[in-house]
């Protein structure tokens, strides 16, 4: 049989080198790091530490292999080690038969657990039963046990006298012992420990700290924000904190939404985002941990529209307590770029993936997942060396066509490109690159009468564009800004000049497959049988943002501030600072990603009052602002004396420092465009 595994353990953790592509990379090499972590869907993550090492998982859904394990020293820099789910089958659905699917299914919101030496994977599968996996080495192999019980989003503790307790559910939270080999739970020790109405949500993640019960859970219902709950006991009785972390999205305006988010046939309802709306892509669901120097960090996912549901990395700061998501000066909230955790020793710039594939080794790279079980006699990497063959087989569309190839797509703005040899290609056979989503669209090469066609599809207008192709060897490429929600398909015939081609794609979030947008390479047959061959030489994602700072910050530059969409910016004279025609800055590097902004009249300085004012000597914490972009791209300047944003307020044009987060609309004045003289 086929061996599919991807990749050997701990090899495909990709140290950055000048040699390779450029990928999105959460550190930003001055000690500082800018969220998300991943700039790829990484949903519903839970992690642990077993020594030194950090370790994380998360949702996978359909998608195969599942539940990925990834593992750091410093939380920012992480390399692939395995998944522990090679491929989940538990019927025609889970194999895209019978007309079944499990879209939007399959591995949910695991809990990542170590125990006495050996890890643990716990993931309910819905309308199926609670499976969870073991090994003793992260690598693997993972041996699979599937529960007797469905325990929606559960998390395991196991506590220190050697009981192991599970608590789950939404709003109702419950708590169980579970048996010593932890496939059920021990009769009549299941009960309701927080009611339905105490503010609860769901995504529970269950910890014993200091000889203290907690229990973080995610609120996702309008205003996304993340509860807490304490107790002396597993039990209970518990204490509910209603927000650790509430309102944050680092200023990312809300996106394109299907009107019914489970749509399951187009044409569909596509609405734009609210702009003015807060609280809609808030961090929700997640956790917190400690380092091996005692530093807690936070971890949760923010639904970052179209491109998916993607993790970041919070500061936290305990307070009467309970551990706020945030810094002293503004709890709840989680700056966009922050210090690194501190770390015994520097760790090497790494991501977890190699995006770019030529196809000529012996097994897929992990970055590559299927869609749904694939059938392993219908592909291959070793029949046409340096190529991934893929055999069509019968489908009415890209929705259930089987072995269909995907990547996570990667923001803020990504091309994902192929080479498609269409020699041994058969009549029904269709086959291409897609951004597969609901509504999907696909650029490929479709087989009709012994004739060749170039062919672009949107799902949602039902329309091809279509012209022959004169050639079996085609480029094919999509363009994706995930900050404005547009893709754009083009072919090349030579890999040099790309033409337009098709119609532009608006990128939508939706929770049909409950992912984000997919790169996908597939070929199906529409005859109702098996038919030839599509042969892919190559994929390549370029990516023309790969840091958390889309220009460079201009030290030792002179440089004017203007409000973003104002006529006026920072304005200092011999009386001050104010709102005003720009004047020019001299840009001090405080290091870690820190600026002093000084003027002929002094520093930009932060009082007492969060007031904004000028002031002459040395620089010290009031005159230091951590430079961050949003996600958009415009300047942020979080002042380190209150940890809240320096603002110009549209109605008074007064200066101050005391907004918790740019706002989406930018109704808080808080962003700026700059400019060197």
């Amino acid at each position: 049989m086929k061996a599919w595994i991807m990749g050997a353990a701990f090899a495909m953790g990709a140290a950055i080198s000048l040699a390779q592509p450029q990928t999105w990379m959460p550190d930003n090499g001055d000690g500082t790091f800018t969220n998300p972590i991943f700039y790829d869907e990484f949903s519903d993550p839970d992690m642990i530490r077993v020594g030194d090492y950090f370790y994380l998982t998360g949702t996978t859904m359909h998608s195969m292999p599942g539940l990925p394990v990834l593992r750091s020293r410093d939380l920012v820099n992480w390399e692939f080690v395995s998944y522990a789910v090679q491929a989940l089958d538990l019927g025609p659905a889970f194999r895209l038969e019978d007309g079944k699917n499990i879209y939007g299914q399959g591995q949910w919101a695991p809990s990542f657990r170590y125990h006495k030496g050996t890890f643990y994977i716990f993931s309910n599968v819905n309308r199926e039963m609670t499976q969870f996996y073991t090994a003793t080495n992260p690598a693997g192999p993972w041996q699979h046990k599937s529960m007797k019980r469905s325990l929606h989003d559960l998390s395991v503790l196991f506590d220190d006298d050697g009981k192991a307790y599970a608590i789950w559910g939404y709003r109702s939270i419950q708590f169980a012992r579970l048996t010593d080999d932890l496939t059920d739970i021990v009769p009549g020790t299941q009960r309701e420990i927080i009611p339905e109405n105490a503010g609860m949500g769901e995504g529970v993640h269950f910890y014993k700290i200091d000889g203290k019960y907690f229990i973080i859970s995610a609120w996702y219902d309008q205003r996304m924000r993340m509860p807490a709950a304490r107790a002396d006991r597993p039990e209970g009785p518990y204490e509910v904190n209603q927000a650790i972390s509430i309102d944050e999205d680092f200023g990312l305006a809300q996106g394109y939404r299907l009107a019914d988010m489970r749509g399951t046939k187009p044409p569909y309802d596509i609405r734009p985002g609210d702009p003015h709306a807060t609280g809609k892509l808030s961090l929700h669901q997640g956790g917190i941990i400690q380092t091996p120097l005692g530093e807690w960090w936070g971890y949760s996912m923010i639904d970052y529209n179209s491109v998916g549901r993607l993790t970041s990395l919070s500061p936290i700061t305990w307070k009467e307590g309970w551990p706020y998501f945030g810094l002293p000066g503004n709890l709840t909230r989680t700056p966009r770029t922050w210090v690194k955790p501190r770390t015994s020793e520097p760790q090497p710039i790494s991501v977890p993936y190699v995006r770019n594939d030529d196809f000529s080794g012996a097994s897929l790279p992990p970055i590559w997942q299927w869609n749904h079980v694939p059938v392993n006699d219908a592909w291959s990497l070793s029949e046409r060396k340096g190529h991934l063959r893929l055999k069509s087989l019968p489908a009415t569309s890209l929705w259930d066509a089987r072995n269909t190839l995907t990547q996570r797509s990667i923001g803020p703005i990504s091309s994902p490109s192929t080479i498609l040899d269409t020699s041994s290609m058969k009549d029904g056979d269709v086959a291409g690159l897609a951004l597969f989503n609901r509504p999907y669209a696909w650029i490929g090469v479709e087989r009709t009468r012994g004739k060749t066609s170039l062919v672009q599809f949107d799902e949602q207008t039902n329309r091809s564009s279509r012209i022959d192709l004169p050639a079996s060897r085609v480029w094919l490429r999509a363009d994706c800004d995930f900050l404005k929600e547009k893709a754009t398909f083009s072919y090349s015939i030579d890999g040099k000049v790309f033409r337009p081609f098709g119609e532009p794609l608006t990128l939508v979030f939706q929770l049909m497959t409950f992912q984000g947008v997919r790169y996908a390479l597939f070929n199906y047959n529409t005859s109702g049988q098996r038919g030839g061959a599509a042969d892919f030489d190559a994929f390549t994602v370029d990516q023309p943002f790969p840091r958390g700072l889309m220009r460079p910050i201009p030290y030792a530059k002179r440089v004017r501030f203007t409000a973003h969409d104002r006529k006026y910016g920072l304005s200092a004279t011999a009386g001050g600072l104010a709102a005003g025609s720009p004047t020019a800055f001299d840009v001090i590097d405080m290091k870690l990603g820190r600026v002093a902004l000084k003027s002929e009249h002094g520093f930009v300085s932060v009082g007492s009052n969060t007031d904004v004012l000028m002031m002459e000597g040395s620089p010290g914490d009031a005159e230091t602002f951590q430079w961050i972009e949003t996600p958009t791209g415009e300047l942020v300047l979080m002042s380190l004396r209150t940890h809240r944003f320096l603002r110009i307020d549209p109605k008074s044009q007064r200066l101050t420092a005391d907004s918790q987060t740019p706002l989406p609309d930018n109704s808080d004045g808080v962003r700026f465009e700059w400019v060197e003289e």
